[in-house]
């Protein structure tokens, strides 16, 4: 996006987020300031209403501060117009959720496609590059099967596919083992482990799970709508 390498690819500056006017003025965020290096593993933790899922809103282009600056490798967001915000989200930030958010008639490497459709990416090139994400996930077996001829396990890995198909420089999860027993997290914290250490993918994961949160390098707890504590891990194991 610029010529010269930011020391951040992530940053919040003083950032603010408030809802209302005068006395019905209520603050999501609070003056937070956080940098998350390019290749980092990061785990957001916090209570309900803690300024948590604003942040990951902000830092994932779908919110704005209210005051404040959210620069993303260095770039201003808030200069940006919604348009532009757009392209940004689309080529730069893949998303995780919680609820898998697959098309049900749809099969596993259609949903994959789903980004590269938006894309405009050729449908020869489309087919190849969802099978790839697939094969990285280990689910190209299953790749003309829907949704829900796919365990939760599998339809989680189909979405984390449909994350990384565009090659994103940083993945936002939104609690990406909510839905999913202990096995199944386990195996998909060891994937999102994978494309951290071995693909150089920055990772900023929301969880309410510390055994999950074990897996990153460095776990930020929000409290009130600001950064309360800042610990650095190993990442598990």
């Amino acid at each position: 996006m610029i010529d010269t390498v930011p020391e951040y690819v992530i940053e919040l500056r003083q950032a603010v987020k408030s809802y209302g006017e005068g006395e019905a003025e209520t603050f999501a965020l609070r003056g937070v300031d956080l940098q998350i290096a390019q290749g980092e593993f990061v785990a957001i933790m916090g209570p309900s209403g803690s300024g948590k899922s604003t942040a990951m809103n902000i830092i994932g282009c779908l919110d704005t501060p209210s005051d404040g600056h959210y620069l993303f490798q260095g770039v201003d967001v808030g200069s940006l117009s919604r348009d532009q915000r757009a392209i940004l989200r689309r080529n730069y930030i893949g998303f995780i959720f919680q609820g898998f958010n697959l098309l049900g008639k749809t099969s596993a490497i259609e949903n994959v496609e789903l980004p590269l459709l938006y894309r405009g990416v050729p449908a020869h090139e489309r087919h190849a590059m969802a099978m790839e994400a697939l094969r990285s996930v280990g689910l190209e077996h299953v790749a003309h099967h829907t949704p829900g001829e796919l365990s939760g396990g599998q339809q989680q890995r189909v979405a984390i596919a449909r994350a990384i198909v565009t090659r994103p420089l940083v993945l936002l999860a939104d609690e990406p083992t909510g839905n999913l027993d202990t096995a199944k997290s386990i195996e998909v914290m060891e994937l999102l482990q994978s494309f951290n250490r071995e693909k150089g993918i920055t990772i900023i994961m929301v969880t309410h799970e510390h055994d999950m949160a074990s897996y990153a390098k460095r776990t930020i707890h929000f409290r009130d709508g600001q950064i309360d504590t800042i610990r650095e891990t190993k990442g598990h194991p």
